[in-house]
Parts: structure tokens; sequence; C-alpha cells
């Protein structure tokens, strides 16, 4: 709660947030870019085979797009990118904590909370929102060449039907979940890292339960928040 407030604070360091966002997001984009088109492709195969079964081939953009925006593109992207972060927070935290450097932060009269913790809850919930439109945008290019390729949907079939269709309820639904599962992939990492004790199997160990506590944390918010969202439409 106490790096949650810190976080929500305004940056007395614009340059530490900064940095984080470049280790965080930046270096993130490129695991993003990959899952996501290839998560893309997949999900136009296999909607493409269901729906051929009973005609229905011209509807893989509709459907492919909307599960896309609302599920697929937050959740992977909190999954695997969510998952290379809170490894590597925990990790940098956990070795702070061994070697005790978070003691000498706090015996220079620093918070480890306000220099260590809040720029990388800032940098994360802020960045996972942005990876995922940018998994929302490959995804949909992933799908849109497997539906021309694979099941000869031309391009303007394949735009008119998602624009027909698709909401903005249904991109922003997605939206708000990423900030809640970078808010809290990055307070469990940190949390974990933080806890870290034992030396380096300590923080081996550290982060195993940032990345393994982040997923399942990922998968019961989104169950929580979908029912949330649906009822709200």
């Amino acid at each position: 709660a106490g790096s949650t407030r810190e976080a929500l604070r305004p940056p007395r360091q614009p340059r530490r947030y900064l940095h984080q966002m470049l280790q965080i997001g930046v270096h993130s984009i490129g695991l993003t870019v990959i899952t996501a088109g290839f998560a893309g492709a997949v999900m136009a195969l296999q909607f493409g085979y269901g729906l051929d079964r009973f005609g229905a081939r011209l509807y893989i953009g509709q459907t492919t797009v909307t599960g896309l925006f609302r599920e697929l593109g937050p959740i992977l992207t909190a999954l695997v990118v969510g998952g290379r972060i809170a490894a590597g927070i925990a990790a940098e935290l956990g070795g702070m904590a061994v070697t005790e450097q978070l003691d000498a932060v706090r015996a220079l009269g620093a918070s480890p909370l306000a220099r260590l913790v809040a720029p990388r809850i800032a940098a994360t919930t802020v960045a996972l929102p942005l990876l995922a439109v940018a998994s929302d945008a490959v995804g949909f290019a992933g799908a849109l060449v497997v539906a021309r390729v694979g099941f000869g949907i031309s391009a303007r079939l394949f735009f008119r039907g998602v624009f027909d269709f698709v909401t903005l309820g249904d991109f922003f639904s997605g939206i708000i979940k990423s900030c809640a599962f970078g808010l809290l992939v990055s307070s469990v990492a940190c949390l974990a890292g933080l806890r870290a004790r034992g030396g380096t199997e300590g923080v081996g160990r550290a982060t195993t339960r940032a990345v393994v506590a982040s997923a399942l944390v990922v998968l019961g918010s989104d169950l929580a928040m979908t029912r949330l969202l649906v009822g709200l439409q």
C-alpha cells in the first residue's frame, strides 16, 4: 500500500521514472510484437476453421479482433511480458535486499519505496497498456494475413467487418485491464524482491515467486474484471 501511494504521487525525480519506462517498456516491445503476431494468426486460424463449418468464415475478422481486444491482447501481454518484467524487478530488488543495499538507502535517510519501488510500479502501470495497444495492432495484422491467405477474405471485407462490429468499449475494456495488470504485477514483484533473504538462492526463490504470483494474480483479476466490465456494458 505504501509503495502504491508513492507511485501515485507526482515524481520527485523524473529521471528515475523515465529510466524505468525505458527498461520496462521499450525493452519489452520485441517480445510483445512476436507474441502478438503469432497470437493473432493462431486465433484467426482457429476461428476460421470453426466458422467455416457453419459457412460463416466472413465473420473471422469480427470474432478474432473482439477476442483479441477484450482478452487475448491484455492477457498475453500481462502473462508473457509481465512475467519478464516481474522477474526483472524481483531480481533487482532481491539482489539489493540480500546485499543490504536497501539498508544503506534507509541509513542515508531515503525511502526505498520512493526511490526504488514507486518508479517501477508507475512505469509498469503506464507501459503495460501501451504494450497492449501495440499487441492489439500486431495481432490485428497477423489475423488479417491469415484471413486473406488462409480463407480468401479480402482486406477490405476484413476491415469493414471489424469496424462495423467491434466497438470502442471492446478496445478500452482491454486497456483498463492492462492498467490493472501493470499495477498488480509490479506490486507483487516489488514485494517479492523486498522480502528476498538468503543470498543468491533467496533471490532465485523471490524471482520464481514473483513470476508465479503475478500470473495467478493476472488470471484471477481478469476473471473479476471481465465480470464487472461485462455487467457495465
